[in-house]
């Protein structure tokens, strides 16, 4: 079993830590453009997923409007042992209103209702929740009341009423995380460690993997629409 912990300041660093290791453990459920292992530029994704969590974390505690907010599911047996998290924004326009971040699972304590104990007890909260998603979770969110309302680029986008809040999240930008001094690092190990070419041939797996989610995404969203 499992007990749910809602914070609103940055998490103890024993659990910080945790949340941050199952980003890393779980970027293919996570990630909005999931390379596979063997891509080189895998790990750089990796690294700037996680780095964007951690600004997301550290930031907590600071405007109530606008800062993020997180959902801890711990084990009952060992409760410093974190099982789920779902990281999330309210709007600072709509007080029913907030968009899921990230949500993730132990894969040892999936399906056992965790993810939808988090996702409810965010919704007693704010109950006009907005989520982004690939096409092959969307099932799974359909399965906890999200719809689908439509596509952006790689992901489809979902709420769990029939239309979007007018309200604004203050999301992270990601720009200074790909143009910081650890990111161009990481990239200069990557490029010297596989070279030009196998650099250049991992960012065009990327693309058509992005074009191929975006097409499902697209796709999904037809389908949708033809089934109501």
């Amino acid at each position: 079993m499992f007990t749910l912990t809602h914070l609103t300041t940055p998490p103890p660093e024993s659990l910080n830590s945790q949340v941050l290791q199952m980003v890393v453990d779980c970027f293919g459920d996570l990630s909005p453009a999931p390379l596979a292992p063997s891509n080189p530029l895998y790990q750089l994704y990796q690294y700037v997923i996680g780095f964007e969590v951690h600004l997301y974390l550290q930031a907590m505690g600071g405007d109530p409007a606008s800062c993020a907010r997180l959902i801890l599911a711990l084990d009952d047996e060992d409760p410093s042992r974190v099982l789920g998290f779902a990281l999330y924004l309210p709007s600072p326009d709509d007080a029913d209103a907030c968009t899921l971040l990230y949500l993730a699972v132990q894969p040892s304590h999936r399906r056992r209702g965790i993810a939808r104990a988090m996702l409810a007890q965010m919704q007693l909260l704010h109950p006009h929740a907005a989520l982004a998603c690939v096409a092959s979770r969307v099932p799974t969110f359909e399965a906890m009341g999200f719809q689908v309302l439509g596509a952006r680029g790689p992901q489809v986008l979902m709420n769990s009423r029939d239309q979007a809040s007018d309200g604004l999240v203050a999301v992270q930008d990601l720009a200074p995380i790909f143009q910081s001094k650890e990111v161009r690092q990481i990239h200069a190990y990557l490029l010297k460690q596989h070279g030009q070419k196998a650099m250049r041939d991992a960012e065009k797996q990327r693309d058509r993997l992005l074009d191929q989610l975006a097409y499902q995404a697209e796709a999904l969203v037809q389908q949708r629409r033809r089934l109501h």
